[in-house]
């Protein structure tokens, strides 16, 4: 019994694994879909992202199957109800390289507003934070974890210096309102796509140390 709930946890890990190396993908592949106004290729990434909500279906799945035949406990408990949550973060993120992926399509009918510098650096740093939050549930690390958290507030900055970039544009075009406008949606996609990377960070906090951290200030977070 025990053998086949361990093999059944080790078979979810790696469908979470899956799904969040499609999702890095799918990320990367928007933005440079963006920066090279491919269109052929954010059509590609607005299809893969069945892929995923396949995925996210299997995971329910199993999770569910997983607390029905185990009633599992303790550590077991947080492991899958977490499997669940980050799960759910993941679709999200797809969800949102889709997004990016169809202002970039409607960006590509007029003349680049701007050179895309700031934007994938932005994207980088998202997709830097994502795959940490990732290792960290691999690897049961809390400590990189939290650096996950602090990285978002770089994010933060980086998106508002972008949007007061765009608005400077606007005011003094009234003709690129519509283009800056769509590249501030992709801003703030790429800034979700950075909050969901911490909540997978938190997740994993919990998963880890049975601290729930959401909705708490950081001096709050690190208390023992």
């Amino acid at each position: 019994m025990q053998r086949h709930f361990d093999e059944e946890l080790s078979e979810l890990r790696q469908k979470i694994l899956r799904m969040g190396a499609l999702v890095e993908d799918q990320i990367r592949q928007a933005t440079h879909a963006l920066i090279e106004r491919d269109d052929k290729l954010a059509q590609q990434v607005i299809d893969n992202d069945r892929r995923v909500n396949t995925l996210d279906v299997e995971v329910d799945e199993a999770c569910l199957q997983l607390l029905a035949l185990y009633q599992p406990a303790a550590r077991d408990l947080r492991f899958i109800t977490t499997a669940m949550k980050i799960s759910t973060d993941l679709e999200r993120m797809s969800d949102l390289a889709e997004n990016i992926c169809e202002r970039t399509i409607e960006l590509n009918e007029e003349p680049q507003l701007k050179p895309y510098i700031d934007i994938p650096a932005l994207a980088n740093k998202s997709l830097q934070m994502v795959g940490e939050a990732l290792d960290a549930f691999v690897r049961g690390d809390s400590m990189l974890a939290r650096k996950v958290l602090d990285d978002d507030d770089e994010i933060d900055e980086l998106n508002e210096q972008l949007f007061r970039e765009l608005l400077s544009y606007m005011i003094e075009n009234p003709k690129t309102i519509s283009r800056a406008i769509r590249l501030s949606f992709i801003s703030k996609y790429i800034e979700r796509i950075a909050d969901h990377a911490t909540n997978i960070a938190e997740l994993v906090v919990y998963l880890v140390e049975g601290k729930i951290i959401r909705h708490t200030l950081p001096a709050e977070s690190v208390e023992s």
